[in-house]
Protein backbone atom coordinates (compact mmCIF):
# COMPACT_ATOMS: atom_id res chain seq x y z
CA UNK A 1 0.00 0.00 0.00
CA UNK A 2 1.24 3.28 -0.65
CA UNK A 3 0.10 6.34 1.17
CA UNK A 4 0.84 10.24 -0.05
CA UNK A 5 1.91 12.93 2.50
CA UNK A 6 1.39 16.13 1.84
CA UNK A 7 4.47 19.42 1.96
CA UNK A 8 4.53 22.83 2.52
CA UNK A 9 7.54 25.18 1.64
CA UNK A 10 10.40 25.63 4.30
CA UNK A 11 9.98 28.27 6.60
CA UNK A 12 12.28 31.47 5.18
CA UNK A 13 15.91 31.53 6.86
CA UNK A 14 15.87 27.59 8.07
CA UNK A 15 17.92 25.23 6.43
CA UNK A 16 15.77 23.24 3.85
CA UNK A 17 14.80 19.80 5.11
CA UNK A 18 13.36 17.06 3.11
CA UNK A 19 9.92 15.94 3.75
CA UNK A 20 8.20 12.21 3.20
CA UNK A 21 6.10 12.59 0.14
CA UNK A 22 5.31 8.54 -0.37
CA UNK A 23 5.19 5.71 1.87
CA UNK A 24 4.84 1.99 0.78
CA UNK A 25 5.49 -1.75 2.29
CA UNK A 26 5.05 -3.08 -1.33
CA UNK A 27 2.71 -6.00 -2.54
CA UNK A 28 3.99 -9.42 -1.41
CA UNK A 29 4.08 -12.54 -3.84
CA UNK A 30 5.42 -15.43 -2.08
CA UNK A 31 9.29 -14.22 -0.50
CA UNK A 32 9.22 -11.91 -2.39
CA UNK A 33 8.08 -8.27 -1.52
CA UNK A 34 7.57 -5.73 -4.75
CA UNK A 35 8.18 -2.35 -3.11
CA UNK A 36 8.64 -0.55 -6.58
CA UNK A 37 7.42 -0.81 -9.93
CA UNK A 38 8.01 1.39 -13.18
CA UNK A 39 3.90 2.36 -13.09
CA UNK A 40 4.11 3.60 -9.33
CA UNK A 41 7.10 4.41 -7.35
CA UNK A 42 9.39 3.85 -10.00
CA UNK A 43 7.40 7.44 -11.63
CA UNK A 44 9.03 9.15 -8.86
CA UNK A 45 12.28 7.87 -8.22
CA UNK A 46 13.57 7.19 -11.83
CA UNK A 47 16.52 5.97 -12.33
CA UNK A 48 15.20 3.56 -9.54
CA UNK A 49 12.54 1.50 -11.29
CA UNK A 50 12.63 -1.63 -9.40
CA UNK A 51 13.36 -2.90 -6.00
CA UNK A 52 12.25 -5.94 -4.78
CA UNK A 53 13.24 -7.39 -1.34
CA UNK A 54 13.49 -11.66 -1.13
CA UNK A 55 12.69 -13.43 1.90
CA UNK A 56 12.73 -16.75 2.29
CA UNK A 57 13.63 -17.33 5.58
CA UNK A 58 10.38 -19.03 6.69
CA UNK A 59 10.64 -21.20 3.43
CA UNK A 60 12.40 -24.84 2.99
CA UNK A 61 13.99 -26.13 0.32
CA UNK A 62 16.05 -24.82 -3.16
CA UNK A 63 13.91 -22.20 -4.89
CA UNK A 64 14.37 -21.72 -8.43
CA UNK A 65 13.66 -18.74 -10.53
CA UNK A 66 14.04 -20.26 -13.63
CA UNK A 67 15.44 -18.01 -16.87
CA UNK A 68 14.32 -14.96 -17.89
CA UNK A 69 15.49 -12.33 -19.77
CA UNK A 70 15.77 -8.66 -19.68
CA UNK A 71 16.89 -5.40 -21.73
CA UNK A 72 17.31 -1.94 -20.92
CA UNK A 73 17.98 -2.06 -17.14
CA UNK A 74 20.61 -2.60 -14.93
CA UNK A 75 20.18 -5.11 -11.63
CA UNK A 76 21.73 -4.73 -8.70
CA UNK A 77 21.51 -7.48 -6.24
CA UNK A 78 22.84 -6.81 -2.43
CA UNK A 79 23.13 -10.46 -0.71
CA UNK A 80 21.92 -9.92 3.29
CA UNK A 81 21.49 -13.48 4.33
CA UNK A 82 21.68 -16.67 3.34
CA UNK A 83 23.57 -18.28 -0.10
CA UNK A 84 22.31 -17.93 -3.76
CA UNK A 85 23.64 -18.58 -6.78
CA UNK A 86 23.11 -17.19 -10.62
CA UNK A 87 24.18 -17.99 -13.80
CA UNK A 88 23.77 -15.74 -17.18
CA UNK A 89 23.60 -16.01 -20.91
CA UNK A 90 27.21 -14.44 -21.26
CA UNK A 91 28.43 -17.16 -19.31
CA UNK A 92 29.20 -15.36 -16.36
CA UNK A 93 27.65 -17.19 -12.86
CA UNK A 94 28.88 -17.71 -9.53
CA UNK A 95 27.74 -17.60 -6.02
CA UNK A 96 27.19 -15.09 -3.72
CA UNK A 97 26.95 -14.50 -0.06
CA UNK A 98 25.92 -12.46 2.50
CA UNK A 99 27.58 -8.84 2.35
CA UNK A 100 28.01 -9.67 -1.41
CA UNK A 101 26.83 -7.78 -4.66
CA UNK A 102 26.34 -8.25 -7.90
CA UNK A 103 25.44 -6.25 -11.19
CA UNK A 104 24.09 -7.25 -14.20
CA UNK A 105 23.64 -4.60 -16.91
CA UNK A 106 21.27 -6.19 -19.63
CA UNK A 107 22.10 -3.69 -22.53
CA UNK A 108 21.14 -4.72 -25.49
CA UNK A 109 19.51 -8.18 -24.16
CA UNK A 110 20.46 -10.83 -21.45
CA UNK A 111 18.94 -14.01 -19.83
CA UNK A 112 20.05 -15.20 -16.71
CA UNK A 113 18.56 -17.68 -13.79
CA UNK A 114 19.07 -18.12 -10.15
CA UNK A 115 18.39 -19.82 -6.75
CA UNK A 116 18.30 -19.84 -3.01
CA UNK A 117 18.82 -21.73 -0.50
CA UNK A 118 16.97 -20.73 2.57
CA UNK A 119 17.21 -19.26 4.55
CA UNK A 120 17.92 -15.81 2.81
CA UNK A 121 17.16 -12.17 2.37
CA UNK A 122 18.37 -9.70 -0.21
CA UNK A 123 17.40 -6.85 -1.99
CA UNK A 124 17.46 -6.62 -5.92
CA UNK A 125 17.32 -3.27 -7.34
CA UNK A 126 16.62 -2.61 -11.29
CA UNK A 127 17.97 0.82 -12.30
CA UNK A 128 16.79 2.23 -16.04
CA UNK A 129 19.75 2.69 -18.45
CA UNK A 130 20.44 5.77 -20.18
CA UNK A 131 20.29 5.82 -23.99
CA UNK A 132 24.17 5.26 -24.40
CA UNK A 133 24.24 2.04 -22.25
CA UNK A 134 20.28 0.25 -23.10
CA UNK A 135 21.86 -1.37 -26.41
CA UNK A 136 25.11 -1.58 -25.41
CA UNK A 137 26.51 -5.61 -24.67
CA UNK A 138 25.30 -6.95 -21.70
CA UNK A 139 28.07 -7.33 -18.51
CA UNK A 140 28.09 -8.12 -14.57
CA UNK A 141 30.31 -7.59 -11.93
CA UNK A 142 30.46 -9.67 -8.89
CA UNK A 143 31.82 -8.23 -5.45
CA UNK A 144 32.64 -10.07 -2.40
CA UNK A 145 32.03 -7.91 0.53
CA UNK A 146 35.16 -6.52 1.39
CA UNK A 147 35.68 -5.76 -2.03
CA UNK A 148 33.09 -2.88 -1.50
CA UNK A 149 34.75 0.38 -0.31
CA UNK A 150 32.42 2.21 3.22
CA UNK A 151 32.71 5.87 4.26
CA UNK A 152 31.59 5.69 7.85
CA UNK A 153 28.33 3.63 8.45
CA UNK A 154 27.63 3.16 4.63
CA UNK A 155 28.71 0.91 2.48
CA UNK A 156 28.98 2.64 -0.75
CA UNK A 157 27.41 0.38 -3.45
CA UNK A 158 27.26 2.53 -6.49
CA UNK A 159 28.45 5.96 -7.26
CA UNK A 160 30.32 7.83 -4.43
CA UNK A 161 30.36 8.89 -0.86
CA UNK A 162 33.52 11.03 0.68
CA UNK A 163 36.20 9.28 -0.82
CA UNK A 164 34.65 5.74 -0.40
CA UNK A 165 33.96 5.12 -4.74
CA UNK A 166 32.35 1.96 -5.68
CA UNK A 167 34.02 -0.04 -8.17
CA UNK A 168 30.83 -1.14 -10.03
CA UNK A 169 30.81 0.57 -13.66
CA UNK A 170 27.04 2.41 -13.49
CA UNK A 171 26.38 5.12 -14.85
CA UNK A 172 27.24 8.23 -13.96
CA UNK A 173 24.60 10.29 -11.80
CA UNK A 174 23.56 7.51 -9.06
CA UNK A 175 24.41 6.53 -5.32
CA UNK A 176 23.13 3.52 -3.71
CA UNK A 177 24.23 2.70 -0.26
CA UNK A 178 23.67 0.27 2.38
CA UNK A 179 23.88 2.43 6.30
CA UNK A 180 24.01 0.39 9.18
CA UNK A 181 23.26 2.72 12.44
CA UNK A 182 23.75 1.34 15.97
CA UNK A 183 20.85 2.32 18.77
CA UNK A 184 20.93 6.22 19.00
CA UNK A 185 23.44 6.58 15.88
CA UNK A 186 22.65 9.59 14.46
CA UNK A 187 23.87 10.28 10.13
CA UNK A 188 23.27 12.49 7.33
CA UNK A 189 23.80 12.48 4.29
CA UNK A 190 24.46 15.22 1.90
CA UNK A 191 23.50 14.75 -2.05
CA UNK A 192 25.69 15.90 -4.64
CA UNK A 193 24.13 18.95 -6.77
CA UNK A 194 21.94 17.75 -8.82
CA UNK A 195 20.64 14.66 -6.97
CA UNK A 196 17.50 15.60 -6.65
CA UNK A 197 15.88 12.27 -6.06
CA UNK A 198 15.78 10.37 -2.65
CA UNK A 199 14.47 7.42 -0.92
CA UNK A 200 15.33 4.95 1.85
CA UNK A 201 13.80 1.13 2.44
CA UNK A 202 14.74 -0.08 6.02
CA UNK A 203 15.38 -3.52 6.08
CA UNK A 204 15.97 -3.92 9.25
CA UNK A 205 15.07 -2.26 12.57
CA UNK A 206 13.75 1.52 12.38
CA UNK A 207 15.09 5.13 11.76
CA UNK A 208 13.40 8.18 12.54
CA UNK A 209 13.52 10.82 9.62
CA UNK A 210 13.54 14.62 10.75
CA UNK A 211 10.38 15.60 9.06
CA UNK A 212 7.92 18.76 10.39
CA UNK A 213 5.43 17.91 7.61
CA UNK A 214 4.98 14.10 8.24
CA UNK A 215 3.24 13.34 11.37
CA UNK A 216 4.95 9.63 11.63
CA UNK A 217 8.57 10.30 10.93
CA UNK A 218 9.24 6.66 11.62
CA UNK A 219 10.48 4.66 8.97
CA UNK A 220 10.29 1.54 10.36
CA UNK A 221 11.33 -2.14 8.77
CA UNK A 222 9.59 -3.33 5.28
CA UNK A 223 8.85 -0.11 4.72
CA UNK A 224 9.82 2.21 1.82
CA UNK A 225 9.83 5.58 2.20
CA UNK A 226 10.23 8.68 -1.03
CA UNK A 227 11.70 12.52 -0.36
CA UNK A 228 10.74 15.37 -1.71
CA UNK A 229 12.40 16.35 -4.83
CA UNK A 230 15.59 18.42 -3.82
CA UNK A 231 19.10 17.66 -3.09
CA UNK A 232 19.27 19.44 0.45
CA UNK A 233 20.51 16.56 3.28
CA UNK A 234 18.85 13.70 4.31
CA UNK A 235 19.04 12.86 8.42
CA UNK A 236 18.68 9.58 10.25
CA UNK A 237 18.60 8.51 13.52
CA UNK A 238 18.36 4.26 14.50
CA UNK A 239 15.54 3.39 16.97
CA UNK A 240 17.81 -0.12 17.93
CA UNK A 241 20.23 -1.35 15.49
CA UNK A 242 18.56 -0.33 11.85
CA UNK A 243 19.94 -1.30 8.24
CA UNK A 244 18.58 0.46 4.91
CA UNK A 245 19.03 1.27 1.50
CA UNK A 246 19.18 4.46 0.32
CA UNK A 247 19.28 5.56 -3.29
CA UNK A 248 20.09 9.43 -4.17
CA UNK A 249 20.58 9.97 -8.21
CA UNK A 250 20.23 12.78 -10.68
CA UNK A 251 16.48 12.27 -12.30
CA UNK A 252 16.24 10.27 -15.10
CA UNK A 253 14.83 12.68 -17.78
CA UNK A 254 13.23 9.97 -20.07
CA UNK A 255 10.06 8.49 -20.39
CA UNK A 256 10.00 4.28 -19.73
CA UNK A 257 8.81 2.03 -22.31
CA UNK A 258 7.80 -0.75 -21.20
CA UNK A 259 8.14 -4.62 -22.39
CA UNK A 260 7.40 -7.87 -20.77
CA UNK A 261 11.00 -7.98 -19.50
CA UNK A 262 12.09 -4.31 -20.93
CA UNK A 263 12.52 -1.05 -20.20
CA UNK A 264 13.74 1.66 -22.61
CA UNK A 265 13.96 5.31 -23.14
CA UNK A 266 12.35 5.25 -26.69
CA UNK A 267 9.61 2.64 -28.68
CA UNK A 268 12.87 1.93 -31.07
CA UNK A 269 15.27 0.80 -28.49
CA UNK A 270 12.59 -1.16 -26.66
CA UNK A 271 11.65 -2.84 -30.15
CA UNK A 272 15.97 -3.56 -30.72
CA UNK A 273 16.36 -4.93 -27.07
CA UNK A 274 13.11 -7.36 -27.30
CA UNK A 275 14.22 -8.39 -30.74
CA UNK A 276 17.61 -9.56 -29.13
CA UNK A 277 16.08 -11.21 -26.06
CA UNK A 278 14.48 -13.18 -28.57
CA UNK A 279 17.25 -14.09 -30.46
CA UNK A 280 19.34 -15.55 -27.29
CA UNK A 281 16.18 -17.07 -25.84
CA UNK A 282 16.12 -19.25 -29.39
CA UNK A 283 19.58 -20.12 -28.80
CA UNK A 284 19.41 -20.85 -25.43
CA UNK A 285 15.98 -23.47 -26.15
CA UNK A 286 18.26 -25.01 -29.25
CA UNK A 287 20.71 -25.65 -26.84
CA UNK A 288 18.25 -27.34 -24.24
CA UNK A 289 19.12 -24.70 -21.46
CA UNK A 290 15.92 -23.40 -21.14
CA UNK A 291 13.68 -26.71 -21.19
CA UNK A 292 16.28 -28.26 -18.91
CA UNK A 293 16.33 -25.83 -16.46
CA UNK A 294 12.95 -24.62 -16.28
CA UNK A 295 11.33 -28.33 -15.79
CA UNK A 296 13.15 -29.09 -12.99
Amino acid sequence: MMNAVTSSPATAGVEPRRHVVFRTRGHAHGPIVRMVSPGDVGQLIKPFVFLDLVDSRQASGEHNFGWHPHSGIATLTLAMQGTSHYAESTGHEGTMAAGDIEWMSAGRGVWHTGSVEPPIKAFQLWVALPPERELAPAFSQHLPGEAIPSDGPARVLLGRSGDAVSPVDAPSGINYFEVTLKAGQRWRYQPPPGYRVGWIAVMDGSVRVPDTVDTSDTVEQGELVVFDPSDAALEFEAHGDARFVLGSAIPHPHDLHLGNYSVHTSKAALIEGEREIGRIGHALRAQGVLRRFNAE
